[in-house]
């Protein structure tokens, strides 16, 4: 079936397809596939998940994961276990060439094993700032320093796109101050929006110029600069991402069946909402009847948003894993504290 790549991220029900899924990722409006815990059972059930996926439609539909690390990492058992951001930049206070060279590493084993396995990308890394405040992301970040987490960052993509993998930087501006998780609660940044600019949106530069594919706003309302999320908000994706910043990459929703996009109204609300702000594509998941009011709602992508969408794909085919350069990442990884 030849249909060109839509705007919606869903997640298959479990470990192999059911008619139902395969219904929904043939629609015109999906583009991609959103791979979570509940549907991986081990290397071998995942290689064929992903074939399978990739088979329904011609191009295949891009497939994906959260696989940054630490308590945020969907494939364990038969995957190199991939330590939170946090250590990366405690190793960056005594050693920063050490730290620099160690992101490298864990953006080329992240991009190796899940490439090997048939997935695309992950949705990584966190540029969020470690304020202390936000449970939510905690370790997740690398350090509460902008410049230690910009360099930091940027090291971890350049990894990612030698092993061939696509990289998408979030929760843009910033979630790390905000202490309500999105999951659960509408989190609020009181802060004035001249300072979110000057700290939290800083690492974005250095990412961006190393080759940023995607970026992924945050359910976070900046009151000072805009009422509505950052994921709803013209001025956050338009008028900074796009202009002041230069980026040009696909701009992803969050989880539309997050709390933190419940300010929108329904599913198809939330979902028109972040796409006339300036989002490309919108993730719903774990949410089937969601889904099908979605998809219901939604027509085919415009082709500039198609045509965005084939960079994330994985470029190159080959195992990584048998590559001199994997070893090296893999014994790079163990200075990490």
């Amino acid at each position: 079936m030849r249909l060109p790549l839509g705007v919606v991220v869903l997640d298959p029900s479990g470990t192999a397809l059911s008619d139902d899924d395969r219904r929904r990722m043939t629609h015109p409006a999906v583009g991609g596939v959103i791979l979570f815990g509940h549907n991986y059972q081990d290397p071998v059930q995942l290689a064929a998940l992903t074939e399978e996926i990739a088979s329904l439609r011609e191009p295949g539909l891009f497939i994906c994961v959260d696989h940054e690390g630490g308590r945020v990492q969907r494939f364990k058992d038969g995957f190199t276990a991939i330590p939170p951001m946090q250590q990366l930049g405690r190793l960056w206070d005594r050693d920063r060439q050490g730290a620099l060279a160690c992101a490298h590493a864990v953006g080329y084993v992240i991009a190796a094993e899940l490439a090997a396995h048939g997935v695309d990308f992950s949705f990584t890394p966190v540029l969020d700032l470690d304020y202390g405040s936000s449970e939510v992301i905690g370790h997740r970040a690398f350090h509460y320093d902008p410049n230690a987490v910009g360099v930091l960052a940027a090291a971890l993509v350049k990894g990612l796109a030698e092993a061939g993998s696509a990289a998408v930087a979030k929760h843009f501006p910033g979630h790390g101050y905000a202490a309500v998780d999105s999951h659960v609660g509408v989190p609020r940044d009181e802060r004035k929006g001249a300072d979110i600019l000057r700290k939290d949106v800083a690492p974005y530069i250095p990412v961006i110029a190393s080759g940023l594919a995607g970026v992924m706003p945050a359910h976070v309302i900046y009151p000072d600069s805009d009422p509505e999320p950052a994921g709803y908000s013209r001025y956050w994706l338009q008028e900074v991402l796009r202009k002041r910043l230069g980026f040009d990459g696909l701009i992803f929703s969050d989880d539309l069946a997050m709390e933190g996009a419940s300010t929108a109204g329904g599913i198809p609300e939330r979902a028109q909402a972040a796409l006339a702000a300036g989002c490309d594509m919108v993730l719903l998941c774990q949410n089937p009847k969601g889904q099908d009011a979605l998809l219901a709602a939604l027509g085919e992508a415009p082709m500039a948003v198609a045509q965005r969408a084939e960079r994330m794909r994985h470029k190159g085919g080959r195992d990584l894993r048998k590559s001199v350069a994997y070893r090296e990442a893999l014994q790079a990884m163990e200075k990490i504290p």
